[in-house]
């Protein structure tokens, strides 16, 4: 892999076959990430396995991230969450964590974070089991852009959930949000991903459209740290091909800022 920015995919259905899922790690892919949101026990455990044997295959670490689901609530293909809910973590993302402990998975994503204090309790809550685990905070509710500075303090890394945020905030707000919270964590040197359809027609298609590669190039020149598949791996129709797109965008977009060329020239 050339590129410095990792590339976040999400692992289910077609990508969780063994050499398909090695193809696309060989191809750019440096976090496989689990969504909770979907799935039991052991589904992902089926995952993980597969994660284990292509770490050995390749003698490489592969990172992997639980997405837990939240207070999500599901409504046919759309989802919101419970806006009544006031704890920072529900009793089956508990389950989640301690499942994530027990398989060594890197990281915690943690759904509808709305202060610096959900990000604690988690922490708090994964120490209490025993865990290392890192937290990233998913930044989707209003309530989290207004007191980012102080969850960016105490979180490993920050997610821009941008699909989610969309329903918060007017849709042509979303790329200042994105450019304002990635700008905060450059001041602080605190990693952050971008992430929700930004190769979604892809899920369908054998290539992007301009608009997607100029979104993926755009997180990157911002310099956000990483760059996050879903559905495009998870059900689409060609989970290699969009990692090597992505890592092509990604490379070609650090290259680009490394020389600066004038292409108008």
């Amino acid at each position: 892999m050339n590129s410095r920015a990792q590339i976040i995919a999400t692992i289910n259905g077609s990508s969780e076959d063994p050499e398909i899922f090695k193809s696309m790690v060989t191809s750019g892919l440096d976090i496989a990430r689990l969504n909770f949101s979907w799935g039991d026990f052991d589904e992902k455990n089926r995952v993980i396995n597969v994660i284990r044997e292509t770490e050995e295959n390749l003698n490489r670490k592969i990172l992997i991230m639980a997405d837990l689901p939240g207070p999500r609530v599901q409504n046919g293909n759309s989802h919101t969450y419970d806006k009544n809910f006031d704890s920072a973590i529900t009793d089956n993302d508990k389950e989640i964590i301690k499942f994530s402990i027990d398989k060594n998975i890197d990281f915690i994503a943690l759904s509808f974070v709305g202060s610096a204090n959900d990000v604690v309790v988690c922490k708090d809550f994964i120490k209490s089991c025993g865990g290392e685990q890192r937290v990233v905070s998913k930044i989707e509710r209003k309530s989290a852009v207004d007191n980012i500075d102080e969850i960016i303090k105490v979180s490993d890394a920050i997610m821009i959930a941008r699909g989610d945020l969309g329903n918060e905030f007017r849709i042509e707000e979303i790329p200042f949000i994105e450019s304002e919270i990635i700008k905060k964590c450059k001041l602080v040197s605190k990693p952050v991903i971008v992430a929700t359809q930004m190769l979604l027609s892809m899920t369908e298609n054998i290539e992007p459209t301009r608009a997607e590669v100029t979104d993926v190039s755009f997180a990157i020149t911002q310099g956000a740290d990483a760059v996050m598949l879903s559905e495009e791996t998870a059900i689409g129709k060609h989970p290699l091909e969009v990692v090597s797109v992505m890592e092509k965008i990604v490379s070609e977009s650090e290259n680009h800022m490394k020389s600066e060329v004038n292409l108008l020239k």
